[in-house]
């Protein structure tokens, strides 16, 4: 072989190995992306269950298209994608024991969770209203101003002044039942629920009074 030719095929096979090495990397990185979600999947799940892993349909409990009309379970709805998954995640976990939601979370997939969480927010939510008239002006004040007194911040701080919630952060709560606030509320409240620092802090301040004027205005908040 001409001696001369030898330089010129190392620099092919350098060539080959960098090709065939930035192949690889860039496999990997495809391979190592998440899977995203799949609201189909999603909605056939909350709509249907899954039998042979004993999970029933999120409709049930929760209404068509995640409009809840059982006041102590909440809607769904418009809820932000990032919020289901994590509330669905922290099931499994210490710091939220539901003994309905524990047992299904547990039994499904993340895929399944943030399929769920996909389908669930890009769905309408059904506004609700405020049914004390006699309370919700002091649930106005507390949500818009907080208790001074109390060192209670407003809750439209993090939750928008339309209840709106901030996506990824805090959720949406506007037209939430006042039945399912109250009992998130005094979760909080009692260590029952401890998924956030915030809310078991300020939960404590407040009287049940207080908490049920909240939970009446959020419920008219559109």
């Amino acid at each position: 072989m001409n001696r001369a030719f030898l330089p010129f095929l190392k620099s092919i096979s350098v060539a080959i190995l960098a090709v065939s090495s930035l192949a690889s990397v860039a496999y990997a990185n495809e391979e190592a992306k998440p899977a995203k979600a799949d609201p189909a999947k999603g909605e056939a799940l909350y709509t249907n269950g899954d039998a042979a892993r004993g999970i029933v349909a999120c409709a049930s409990c929760h209404g068509a298209a995640g409009n809840s009309t059982i006041t102590v379970n909440p809607k769904l709805a418009a809820q932000h994608e990032a919020y289901i998954n994590k509330q669905l995640t922290d099931f499994t976990g210490a710091d939220r024991n539901n003994p309905v939601m524990t047992t299904f979370a547990k039994a499904m997939t993340p895929e399944d969770m943030k399929n769920l969480a996909a389908y669930l927010s890009a769905q309408k939510s059904k506004p609700g209203s405020a049914k004390n008239k006699d309370i919700v002006q002091l649930g106005k004040q507390i949500y818009r101003g907080g208790i001074a007194e109390k060192n209670v911040p407003a809750c439209a701080g993090c939750h928008s002044p339309n209840g709106a919630g901030i996506p990824a952060q805090f959720p949406r709560i506007a037209g939430q039942h006042q039945d399912y606030t109250i009992a998130q509320l005094t979760n909080f409240r009692t260590g029952a629920r401890k998924n956030s620092a915030q809310m078991v802090a300020i939960s404590k301040k407040m009287s049940d009074d207080e908490m049920k004027a909240v939970a009446d205005y959020v419920a008219g908040l559109k």
